[in-house]
Parts: structure tokens; sequence; C-alpha cells
């Protein structure tokens, strides 16, 4: 089955089951409350943290560095936003653990040594010396 498909249906059940229970335990209102508590400084925590990292990549940006965290981090932090916004604590778990940078960077790693390819190290490069004569031929009129 197509992992995506399969993340578009189980989410919910997993979102409708832990409301269930949570509410269950908690009652109604409050369930309520911490779910609409957790969206609003979700939200507001991932707007500190987005301009945060905006401030980092200008800052890698006038030392003339490529700001690549920054940008992957930037759209970790959206898409942390919008799980924050959606309601459930599955996705708030998520969200969260993708909003603080210490766990954003453990996240990032695991997932940069599981896709990066091992490089062998070869050398496909000729060491040489050249002279350049210049003939009559060369010459443009």
């Amino acid at each position: 089955m197509n992992p995506i498909l399969l993340t578009i249906i189980l989410v919910p059940v997993i979102e409708i089951y832990l409301l269930i229970k949570i509410g269950s335990q908690l009652g109604a209102i409050s369930t309520i409350f911490l779910i609409f508590s957790t969206a609003i400084i979700g939200v507001y925590y991932a707007k500190y943290e987005g301009l945060n990292t905006l401030k980092s990549g200008f800052a890698q940006l006038s030392k003339n560095e490529t700001p690549a965290y920054e940008v992957i981090s930037g759209a970790a932090i959206a898409f942390a936003a919008l799980l924050l916004i959606i309601p459930g604590f599955a996705t708030d778990v998520l969200g969260f653990l993708l909003i603080f940078p210490l766990s954003r960077k453990l996240i990032f790693n695991s997932f940069s040594k599981k896709f990066s390819t091992k490089q062998k190290k070869k050398n496909d490069f000729i060491d040489g010396d050249f002279e350049d004569i210049e003939d009559d031929n060369d010459r443009k009129i």
C-alpha cells in the first residue's frame, strides 16, 4: 500500500483514539482547552523559532556561506506549525519535536545518516602541466 495513503488513513484514526482516551480521563472541556492551548502556544513558538532561523540565515548570507541548514530548518518549522494547528495530540507531539532546536537537529542528523550516500574517495583527475603555444592561425583578425 502507498505510504502516503496509509498515513492519510492512520493519522486521523490515531488522533481520534487519543482524543477519546485523553478526553475520558480529563473531561471534554479540559481536552478542548488543551487542544486550543497547544495550538496557540505552538504557533507562537513556531513564529519565534522561525524568526530566529531567518536571522541565522541572514547571518550566514552575510558571511558568504550557504544557509542550507536554516532553509531546511525553516521548512521544518513551517511543517511543525501546520501540525500544531491540526487538532490532536499525536500531531502536537511531532510538531513540538520539530520546533525545538535540539530535537530538530537530532531528527535532521538521523535523516541525513539514513539518506547520505557513501562516496568513495577516488581520484578522477589528471595532474599535469601545460604550455600555451601561440600559432599564427590562432590569432584573430
